[in-house]
């Protein structure tokens, strides 16, 4: 399976809807919305179309699931998942009114796994590792979240934590006693795909073949789990590593966000 649209077909077949809520303490369902409150405190809300709802319809349903998620106190923020192929007339505007923010657009890369699983060398001094301590755990996230340019937070480190107890993989790439590029793999149970999610590498690091290293370990592991086909929702910056591998850009995807 190369072809692009063959490749979006079983992006929405087996990737949308109930599989992103797979984990969450607490899971919904909302007409066509598949919605998750997971740890730390992280609602999720997700579908694989809108039913041809009107802008009118699509503005209730908005609301609606804000108000359910929002009822949950434990919830902090809330991250509504669109993609860019999508027929949803009325969605961005209605998301807005309901107090959410667009962030940056991100293009859907997908590929086979075993483009992606390559020896490939580190620059001298940098090694790579898969960590499940907590304490590793909360290293590789706090440094994450400076990457990204957020403060460290735990309850980021919680819901680490819950991921990889579910069966994901936390990768560091670490140079001088400190974390330098950091991701994760996401394999869901039973389907074709495996997710690399949370790349980040310092950018001091970059332009060293850190971050596609990173990625081949966690594709090595990805085949070795019997995994066909790995997605990623890639920023500017990993794009181009995933294309020059083979992956294609079938989509975009801009999350919106909620905060309390």
């Amino acid at each position: 399976m190369t072809d692009a649209d063959d490749l979006l077909r079983a992006y929405d077949e087996q990737l949308r809807g109930d599989a992103e809520a797979l984990g969450a303490a607490q899971r919904f369902r909302l007409g066509p919305l598949w919605i998750g409150v997971f740890a730390g405190g992280r609602g999720f809300i997700s579908y694989r179309d809108l039913g041809g709802l009107s802008p009118k319809g699509v503005d209730g349903l908005v609301r609606a699931a804000l108000a359910m998620v929002a009822a949950e106190p434990s919830v902090v923020e809330i991250e509504w998942k669109t993609r860019g192929h999508d027929a949803a007339e009325g969605l961005h505007e209605a998301l807005v009114r309901a107090g959410f923010e667009p962030q940056e657009p991100e293009s859907i890369m997908l590929g086979a796994a075993e483009l992606l699983a390559l020896d490939l060398p580190l620059p001298d001094g940098v090694t790579l590792r898969s960590v499940t301590d907590e304490e590793d755990v909360r290293v590789a996230s706090y440094a994450a979240d400076r990457l990204f340019g957020d403060e460290p937070d735990e309850a980021r480190v919680a819901d680490l934590l819950d991921r990889i107890a579910r069966g994901a993989e936390l990768w560091v790439a670490e140079a001088d006693g400190r974390v330098v590029s950091t991701g994760r793999l996401e394999p869901v149970p039973g389907i074709d795909f495996a997710g690399v999610w949370g790349g980040a590498t310092d950018p001091a690091w970059r332009r060293r073949g850190i971050y596609r290293a990173l990625t081949a370990a966690r594709a090595k592991s990805a085949v070795r789990r019997g995994v066909r086909f790995i997605n990623s929702d890639s920023t500017e910056y990993s794009r181009p590593i995933l294309e020059r591998s083979g992956f294609v850009k079938v989509s975009t995807t801009t999350p919106y966000e909620w905060h309390r």
